[in-house]
Protein backbone atom coordinates (compact mmCIF):
# COMPACT_ATOMS: atom_id res chain seq x y z
CA UNK A 1 0.00 0.00 0.00
CA UNK A 2 1.41 3.00 -0.90
CA UNK A 3 2.33 5.76 2.14
CA UNK A 4 2.78 8.86 0.42
CA UNK A 5 -0.27 9.84 2.52
CA UNK A 6 2.01 10.17 5.70
CA UNK A 7 3.77 12.92 3.35
CA UNK A 8 0.43 14.32 2.14
CA UNK A 9 1.41 18.33 2.14
CA UNK A 10 5.14 17.65 4.36
CA UNK A 11 7.46 20.37 3.61
CA UNK A 12 9.93 18.76 6.23
CA UNK A 13 9.61 15.77 8.19
CA UNK A 14 11.55 13.72 11.04
CA UNK A 15 12.01 9.92 10.69
CA UNK A 16 11.38 7.77 14.27
CA UNK A 17 13.56 4.70 13.97
CA UNK A 18 11.88 1.50 15.53
CA UNK A 19 14.06 1.66 18.51
CA UNK A 20 13.32 5.19 19.09
CA UNK A 21 15.55 7.48 17.35
CA UNK A 22 15.85 9.91 14.74
CA UNK A 23 17.42 9.71 11.21
CA UNK A 24 20.03 12.13 11.42
CA UNK A 25 22.41 14.04 8.99
CA UNK A 26 25.74 13.71 10.73
CA UNK A 27 28.19 16.73 10.72
CA UNK A 28 30.35 15.36 8.42
CA UNK A 29 27.63 16.16 6.14
CA UNK A 30 28.46 12.82 4.65
CA UNK A 31 26.91 9.88 7.44
CA UNK A 32 23.55 9.22 8.37
CA UNK A 33 22.96 7.85 12.10
CA UNK A 34 20.39 7.62 14.60
CA UNK A 35 20.30 9.38 17.75
CA UNK A 36 17.59 10.24 20.57
CA UNK A 37 17.41 13.97 20.16
CA UNK A 38 15.03 14.69 17.35
CA UNK A 39 15.25 18.46 18.22
CA UNK A 40 18.23 19.23 15.97
CA UNK A 41 18.15 20.50 12.86
CA UNK A 42 20.15 17.56 11.57
CA UNK A 43 16.89 15.19 12.71
CA UNK A 44 15.01 17.56 9.95
CA UNK A 45 14.43 16.35 6.04
CA UNK A 46 13.10 18.43 3.34
CA UNK A 47 10.44 16.49 1.37
CA UNK A 48 10.67 16.70 -2.77
CA UNK A 49 8.13 15.08 -4.48
CA UNK A 50 9.77 13.37 -8.01
CA UNK A 51 8.06 14.74 -11.40
CA UNK A 52 6.89 12.07 -13.26
CA UNK A 53 6.15 9.76 -9.99
CA UNK A 54 3.32 10.02 -8.08
CA UNK A 55 4.84 7.54 -5.21
CA UNK A 56 7.93 8.41 -4.62
CA UNK A 57 9.78 11.10 -3.06
CA UNK A 58 13.78 12.52 -2.21
CA UNK A 59 15.00 13.30 1.01
CA UNK A 60 17.15 16.11 1.70
CA UNK A 61 19.07 16.96 4.90
CA UNK A 62 19.77 20.37 6.45
CA UNK A 63 23.13 20.36 4.80
CA UNK A 64 21.23 20.72 1.00
CA UNK A 65 22.67 16.71 0.17
CA UNK A 66 19.99 14.18 -0.43
CA UNK A 67 19.03 10.87 1.99
CA UNK A 68 21.01 8.13 -0.74
CA UNK A 69 21.39 4.08 -0.63
CA UNK A 70 24.71 3.66 -1.99
CA UNK A 71 26.50 0.34 -2.86
CA UNK A 72 29.11 0.18 -0.90
CA UNK A 73 28.61 -2.12 1.86
CA UNK A 74 28.69 -1.27 5.59
CA UNK A 75 30.55 -4.17 7.05
CA UNK A 76 32.29 -7.27 5.35
CA UNK A 77 29.91 -10.38 5.33
CA UNK A 78 26.50 -8.64 6.30
CA UNK A 79 24.31 -7.62 3.09
CA UNK A 80 23.39 -4.28 4.43
CA UNK A 81 24.75 -1.26 2.85
CA UNK A 82 25.46 2.39 3.73
CA UNK A 83 23.01 5.00 3.09
CA UNK A 84 24.87 8.15 3.09
CA UNK A 85 24.10 12.58 2.32
CA UNK A 86 25.14 13.23 -0.84
CA UNK A 87 24.79 15.79 -3.30
CA UNK A 88 24.90 13.83 -7.09
CA UNK A 89 25.47 16.13 -9.81
CA UNK A 90 22.49 14.38 -11.32
CA UNK A 91 19.99 13.18 -9.32
CA UNK A 92 18.97 9.30 -10.02
CA UNK A 93 17.11 6.28 -8.42
CA UNK A 94 19.92 6.25 -5.57
CA UNK A 95 18.25 9.27 -4.16
CA UNK A 96 14.76 8.35 -4.61
CA UNK A 97 12.24 6.27 -2.02
CA UNK A 98 9.16 4.81 -2.43
CA UNK A 99 6.91 4.97 1.22
CA UNK A 100 5.05 1.94 1.92
CA UNK A 101 2.60 2.27 4.15
CA UNK A 102 2.39 -0.56 6.89
CA UNK A 103 -0.12 0.04 10.05
CA UNK A 104 0.53 3.09 11.28
CA UNK A 105 4.52 3.40 9.95
CA UNK A 106 5.53 3.24 6.59
CA UNK A 107 8.68 1.48 4.76
CA UNK A 108 11.14 3.65 2.81
CA UNK A 109 11.73 1.33 -0.15
CA UNK A 110 14.53 1.76 -2.61
CA UNK A 111 13.91 1.31 -6.35
CA UNK A 112 16.13 -1.74 -6.33
CA UNK A 113 13.87 -3.50 -3.52
CA UNK A 114 15.98 -2.66 -0.30
CA UNK A 115 14.61 -1.06 2.76
CA UNK A 116 16.04 1.88 4.85
CA UNK A 117 16.96 -0.11 8.07
CA UNK A 118 17.75 1.79 11.70
CA UNK A 119 20.24 -0.69 12.77
CA UNK A 120 20.52 -1.70 16.88
CA UNK A 121 23.06 -4.35 18.20
CA UNK A 122 26.82 -3.42 19.27
CA UNK A 123 29.05 -1.22 17.65
CA UNK A 124 29.75 -0.10 14.63
CA UNK A 125 26.07 -1.85 14.11
CA UNK A 126 24.58 0.32 16.58
CA UNK A 127 23.27 3.39 15.73
CA UNK A 128 24.13 2.80 12.36
CA UNK A 129 21.50 3.31 9.17
CA UNK A 130 21.77 0.49 6.17
CA UNK A 131 19.66 0.10 3.18
CA UNK A 132 18.82 -3.80 3.15
CA UNK A 133 15.83 -6.41 3.20
CA UNK A 134 14.89 -7.77 6.52
CA UNK A 135 15.11 -11.87 6.24
CA UNK A 136 14.98 -12.43 10.17
CA UNK A 137 12.02 -12.36 12.53
CA UNK A 138 14.25 -9.95 14.72
CA UNK A 139 14.69 -7.31 12.58
CA UNK A 140 11.39 -6.89 10.52
CA UNK A 141 10.34 -3.45 12.66
CA UNK A 142 14.18 -2.61 11.92
CA UNK A 143 12.66 -1.23 8.69
CA UNK A 144 9.77 0.57 10.06
CA UNK A 145 9.53 4.55 10.78
CA UNK A 146 7.46 6.43 12.28
CA UNK A 147 6.71 10.26 10.30
CA UNK A 148 6.82 13.35 12.68
CA UNK A 149 5.39 16.01 9.91
CA UNK A 150 7.28 19.18 11.23
CA UNK A 151 6.56 21.72 8.58
CA UNK A 152 4.03 21.81 5.99
CA UNK A 153 3.07 23.18 2.61
CA UNK A 154 -0.09 25.97 3.02
CA UNK A 155 -2.24 26.86 0.15
CA UNK A 156 -4.44 29.29 0.60
CA UNK A 157 -8.16 28.84 -0.60
CA UNK A 158 -10.48 31.40 -1.17
CA UNK A 159 -13.26 28.94 0.60
CA UNK A 160 -11.06 28.68 3.64
CA UNK A 161 -13.06 29.24 6.69
CA UNK A 162 -12.19 32.64 8.00
CA UNK A 163 -12.98 31.39 11.54
CA UNK A 164 -10.61 28.36 11.52
CA UNK A 165 -7.03 28.67 13.29
CA UNK A 166 -4.31 29.49 10.91
CA UNK A 167 -2.07 26.50 9.61
CA UNK A 168 1.60 26.69 10.94
CA UNK A 169 4.20 27.23 8.16
CA UNK A 170 7.11 29.15 9.19
CA UNK A 171 10.39 27.28 9.38
CA UNK A 172 10.18 27.75 13.23
CA UNK A 173 7.19 25.71 13.34
CA UNK A 174 8.18 22.23 15.45
CA UNK A 175 6.89 19.58 17.49
CA UNK A 176 8.58 18.53 20.83
CA UNK A 177 10.33 14.91 20.32
CA UNK A 178 7.79 12.20 21.15
CA UNK A 179 8.90 9.15 22.33
CA UNK A 180 7.10 5.60 22.58
CA UNK A 181 8.12 4.57 26.85
CA UNK A 182 8.42 0.74 26.47
CA UNK A 183 9.95 0.79 23.40
CA UNK A 184 12.09 3.37 24.96
CA UNK A 185 12.92 1.74 28.06
CA UNK A 186 14.28 -1.37 26.68
CA UNK A 187 16.67 -0.26 24.32
CA UNK A 188 18.08 2.89 26.60
CA UNK A 189 18.76 0.12 29.23
CA UNK A 190 20.58 -1.53 25.68
CA UNK A 191 22.56 0.98 25.32
CA UNK A 192 23.54 2.18 28.97
CA UNK A 193 24.75 -0.74 30.15
CA UNK A 194 25.54 -3.00 27.20
CA UNK A 195 29.28 -4.57 28.81
CA UNK A 196 27.30 -5.32 32.28
CA UNK A 197 25.49 -8.97 32.30
CA UNK A 198 21.93 -9.41 33.97
CA UNK A 199 21.81 -11.00 37.35
CA UNK A 200 19.48 -13.51 35.83
CA UNK A 201 20.10 -17.18 36.36
CA UNK A 202 22.35 -18.20 33.80
CA UNK A 203 26.24 -18.21 32.37
CA UNK A 204 28.08 -15.29 31.47
CA UNK A 205 29.23 -15.29 27.92
CA UNK A 206 31.89 -12.59 26.78
CA UNK A 207 32.35 -11.51 23.03
CA UNK A 208 34.32 -10.05 20.35
CA UNK A 209 33.64 -9.90 16.65
CA UNK A 210 36.53 -10.87 14.73
CA UNK A 211 37.73 -9.32 11.55
CA UNK A 212 37.90 -10.71 8.33
CA UNK A 213 41.33 -12.90 9.07
CA UNK A 214 40.07 -13.63 12.66
CA UNK A 215 42.24 -11.21 14.14
CA UNK A 216 40.30 -9.36 17.43
CA UNK A 217 41.06 -5.39 18.40
CA UNK A 218 41.66 -5.47 22.24
CA UNK A 219 40.85 -9.16 22.77
CA UNK A 220 42.91 -8.99 26.33
CA UNK A 221 39.50 -6.83 27.00
CA UNK A 222 36.39 -8.86 28.28
CA UNK A 223 34.38 -7.16 25.53
CA UNK A 224 30.42 -7.18 25.19
CA UNK A 225 28.56 -9.59 27.24
CA UNK A 226 25.23 -11.34 27.62
CA UNK A 227 23.43 -13.96 29.68
CA UNK A 228 22.40 -17.21 28.38
CA UNK A 229 21.13 -19.85 30.21
CA UNK A 230 20.62 -23.04 27.81
CA UNK A 231 23.81 -25.31 26.65
CA UNK A 232 23.10 -25.40 22.89
CA UNK A 233 25.10 -24.17 20.25
CA UNK A 234 21.95 -23.30 17.46
CA UNK A 235 19.95 -21.81 20.65
CA UNK A 236 23.03 -19.52 21.64
CA UNK A 237 23.76 -18.46 17.66
CA UNK A 238 20.11 -17.26 17.32
CA UNK A 239 20.71 -15.24 20.72
CA UNK A 240 23.57 -13.65 19.27
CA UNK A 241 22.27 -12.99 16.42
CA UNK A 242 19.05 -11.03 18.18
CA UNK A 243 21.66 -9.50 20.41
CA UNK A 244 23.85 -8.49 17.59
CA UNK A 245 21.62 -7.96 14.08
CA UNK A 246 24.23 -9.76 12.47
CA UNK A 247 23.27 -12.85 10.48
CA UNK A 248 24.87 -16.34 9.77
CA UNK A 249 27.22 -15.95 12.33
CA UNK A 250 29.65 -18.48 13.51
CA UNK A 251 30.74 -18.77 17.25
CA UNK A 252 34.21 -20.14 18.31
CA UNK A 253 36.78 -20.57 20.72
CA UNK A 254 40.12 -19.92 20.12
CA UNK A 255 42.75 -23.37 21.15
CA UNK A 256 44.67 -22.86 24.12
CA UNK A 257 47.51 -24.83 22.44
CA UNK A 258 48.06 -22.58 19.29
CA UNK A 259 45.31 -19.75 19.81
CA UNK A 260 43.41 -20.60 16.36
CA UNK A 261 40.20 -19.89 16.03
CA UNK A 262 37.85 -23.00 15.88
CA UNK A 263 34.09 -23.30 15.57
CA UNK A 264 31.88 -24.45 18.54
CA UNK A 265 30.46 -27.76 17.97
CA UNK A 266 29.40 -29.74 21.04
CA UNK A 267 27.24 -28.40 23.91
CA UNK A 268 28.28 -25.87 26.02
CA UNK A 269 30.46 -26.70 29.00
CA UNK A 270 28.33 -27.45 32.51
CA UNK A 271 27.85 -25.73 35.25
CA UNK A 272 26.86 -22.32 33.52
CA UNK A 273 30.80 -21.46 33.66
CA UNK A 274 31.53 -18.16 32.40
CA UNK A 275 33.51 -18.30 28.56
CA UNK A 276 35.05 -16.29 26.14
CA UNK A 277 34.04 -16.17 22.71
CA UNK A 278 34.72 -14.60 19.04
CA UNK A 279 32.07 -14.34 17.02
CA UNK A 280 33.09 -14.86 12.76
CA UNK A 281 31.12 -13.27 9.90
CA UNK A 282 29.61 -16.11 7.17
CA UNK A 283 31.81 -14.36 4.15
CA UNK A 284 35.07 -13.66 5.79
CA UNK A 285 38.52 -15.31 4.92
CA UNK A 286 38.47 -17.17 8.44
CA UNK A 287 35.06 -18.65 7.69
CA UNK A 288 36.14 -19.75 4.34
CA UNK A 289 38.81 -21.60 5.60
CA UNK A 290 36.47 -23.76 8.01
CA UNK A 291 34.26 -24.70 5.38
CA UNK A 292 38.13 -25.64 3.07
CA UNK A 293 39.04 -27.80 6.34
CA UNK A 294 35.67 -29.00 6.68
CA UNK A 295 35.04 -27.41 10.30
CA UNK A 296 31.58 -26.43 9.30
Amino acid sequence: MSGMDFFLNAKAVRLRSHHDKYLLAEEDEESVTQDRNGSSKNARWVVETVPGYDFVIRLRSCYGKYLTASNQPFLLGVTGRKVLQTQPGRLDSSVEWEPIKDGSRVKLKTRYGNFLRANGGLPPWRNSVTHDIPHRTVTQDWVLWDVDVVEIHVQSSPRQNPSAPPLPHSDSFDFEPYTKSLQFSRQQSSDSNVSSPSKAEGRIIYYHVAEDNGSVEDEGMQGYSLVFKGSGVEELTRKFEEETGLEGIIVCCRSPLNGKLYPLRLDLPPNNVTMQVVLVLPASTVAREFEQQGLL
